[in-house]
């Protein structure tokens, strides 16, 4: 099968033809930019030297509906929303990892990005691919919407207890921490190594744009589910991210009972590691498409804390990309992604 890339300058992009080219029922037809027009891929990612020699074009949707199988866009948001319908239309599969179809509320979309959303036909044509927790058959959908970063790794913590209606609906609290990879390519300030190194910043309190993300999935599980306390921090790390979720108990349970529920909720998900007796860390899924996760009751508070992991850049973004390729294309899911974690 054939796949292009439009938007493969960022890290992203970068991670997804890392995955991409050595995935065995695929190949890599095609790496487009949105910008940087001519340059070589490897000339702006020097790891890739004597690995991909394509030089960076404008993409030509005609051309590529004509010789691909589906095109992966990471594009800034707000550009995918114009190519993907026109991919579909023509007859391509298309992954859209830019956030551009995630929110189906198009007023939410434009209050929290800044920017107009996709017209709502084209919402709803797409399905919000959480690999794990994807109700519809993929290889029957021609348009998914990546999850975020983050809420890949809230999500994945709090299905199984949104789900079973164990939880307060109002009370749901996540402190969240990612490496800087997960601001972008793109210098800042804020991302500067002196400003990052030996440093913990909060940012973006009560304006993150992942945040109503995380509430509509989430009441599309419990429609009594009401607005989360979602904050961010920035660690000095490359890549990860670490989702610790403070919950209230609706009736008095155990750590048993509740790691008993994740097991057998994610028994059948090979990416979903439940940890028993100890919490994870991010160096335990670096570089991997694992999400590890561990619960625990306090008695003493009637609270319940969850703490999931992953590496932002490859279940968080690229890996979930492959493996939601995988299911829309009738392969088997681990396909090209079922590698170990890079430790230390």
């Amino acid at each position: 099968m054939k796949v292009a890339i439009i938007g493969a300058t960022g890290y992203g992009g970068a991670e997804l033809v890392r995955i991409l080219h050595r995935h065995p029922k695929v190949s890599i037809h095609s790496i487009h930019a949105t910008s940087m027009h001519g340059e070589k891929l490897n000339t702006i990612f020097p790891h890739m030297q004597h690995l991909i020699q394509d030089t960076l074009e404008e993409a030509d949707l005609d051309q590529l509906a004509k010789e691909v199988d589906i095109v992966f866009t990471a594009t800034p948001s707000g550009v995918a929303k114009n190519i993907a319908p026109l991919l579909v239309e023509k007859g391509v599969k298309v992954i859209d990892l830019s956030g551009d179809f995630r929110i189906n509320n198009r007023e939410t979309y434009k209050k929290w990005y800044k920017i107009n959303a996709a017209e709502q036909e084209k919402l709803d044509q797409a399905v919000y691919g959480l690999t794990e927790w994807v109700e519809k058959d993929l290889q029957k959908v021609n348009l998914i919407a990546n999850p975020g970063c983050f809420p890949t790794a809230v999500l994945l913590g709090l299905a199984p207890l949104v789900k079973e209606g164990i939880i307060d609906e109002n009370m749901i609290i996540i402190d969240a921490k990612t490496g800087v990879s997960g601001a972008g390519k793109s210098a800042s300030q804020g991302t500067h190594f002196p400003e990052t190194n030996d440093n913990l910043k909060i940012y973006k309190v009560h304006a993150h744009q992942h945040t109503p993300e995380i509430e509509e999935q989430l009441q599309n599980w419990n429609e009594k589910i009401g607005p989360v306390t979602f904050t961010t921090h920035l660690a000095p790390m490359t890549r990860g991210i670490m989702a610790t979720m403070y919950l209230t108990a609706k009736e008095s349970t155990t750590t048993k009972n509740l790691t008993e529920l994740f097991q057998k909720q994610y028994k059948d998900n090979h990416f979903i590691r439940i940890q028993e007796g100890r919490f994870p860390s991010t160096k335990e899924v670096s570089g991997s498409n694992f999400c590890d996760i561990a619960v625990a009751y306090d008695e003493r508070t009637k609270r319940i804390t969850v703490v999931s992991v992953i590496d932002n850049l490859v279940k968080g973004a690229s890996g979930q990309a492959v493996q939601n390729m995988n299911k829309m294309l009738g392969f088997d899911e681990h396909e090209g992604i079922d590698f170990m974690p890079l430790f230390p």
